[in-house]
């Protein structure tokens, strides 16, 4: 048996909760139009994510701002960001 297999099979027994969070319009779009392998891979990084924030010892703020330095890099202005919350 491979090691990727024996990788893929303890993901595969994990358990898993389905939760609800509040995310952009587009958000549901890009994830309803998306195939079911994406679909599985948007899940996985998004718990991975999720999980990241949990466990680390970096104030949450912290977290925040790079990911807020991150998206500015990406293109997100603050009127851009205004609309996303007022959706």
């Amino acid at each position: 048996m491979s090691s990727q297999y024996k990788v893929w099979s303890k993901v595969e027994v994990m358990a898993r909760q389905t939760i609800t969070i509040r995310v952009s319009r587009e958000a549901p779009r890009v994830y309803n139009t998306a195939t079911a392998e994406q679909q599985r891979k948007l899940e996985a990084l998004l718990s991975l994510k999720l999980t990241e924030v949990a466990r680390t010892t970096r104030p949450l703020e912290e977290i925040m701002s790079e990911m807020s330095r991150n998206a500015q890099a990406r293109g997100l202005t603050p009127e851009i960001l205004e609309s996303l919350l007022n959706e």
